[in-house]
């Protein structure tokens, strides 16, 4: 079986299948790995690539292979994309915040609105 489902829904793919997605050959997904890119799940010593797995490959081998980057300069592209994915993740939950508190505001001056009106 070339795909196997964790929890249900999400799909790991053995080493062979992401080398063919990703058009590498599976000894640089290896490299790929212990040089701390991914950390793929693993069953049973198998290699089990998440489709995140395999768009962060995805991005490390258009990082190396078309526009040369090294392999500090792809862990400080990474760490970065992550920094960017946790502070648009705190922006959104203020975002949540301030639509709520908003909410409540105009909620409030509405009653007072209506209940004066009376």
């Amino acid at each position: 079986m070339s795909k196997r489902r964790q929890g249900g829904n999400s799909p790991l793919y053995m080493i062979s299948v992401a080398s063919r997605i990703l058009e590498v050959h599976p000894q640089t997904l290896r490299m790929y790995e212990r040089e701390g890119f991914v950390s793929p799940h693993r069953i049973n010593r198998q290699r089990l690539y998440s489709d995140e797995d395999l768009e962060r490959l995805d991005l490390v081998i258009r990082l190396t292979k078309e526009l040369g980057v090294n392999k500090a300069g792809v862990e400080i592209i990474l760490r970065m994309r992550n920094r960017i994915a946790q502070l648009q993740e705190e922006m959104n939950e203020i975002m949540r915040f301030l639509e709520e508190d908003v909410r409540r505001d105009f909620e409030e001056r509405l009653k007072k609105i209506l209940s004066e009106r009376e």
